[in-house]
């Protein structure tokens, strides 16, 4: 067992266990849920071949004015 500034540690030398806890007697912050750090229930859907060979390419140009020769 040994402690710093902040926590106080316990270790098993048998079996490898180590625990910590504050000294203020205070719980750990947990991090807060945000959908951020959630887990994604809503994953892009699979496609059959039939429907990815359908699947239309479209190259957009999103400033086609800069190619014009007419002006």
């Amino acid at each position: 067992m040994y402690r710093d500034e902040e926590r106080e540690y316990r270790e098993c030398v048998k079996c490898g266990f180590e625990d910590s806890l504050r000294l203020d007697g205070r719980p750990d912050p947990e991090e807060l849920q945000t959908r951020v750090n959630q887990e994604r229930d809503d994953k892009a859907p699979s496609v059959s071949e039939q429907e990815r060979d359908s699947i239309q390419v479209i190259n957009f140009d999103p400033n086609p004015g800069q190619k014009r020769r007419d002006h």
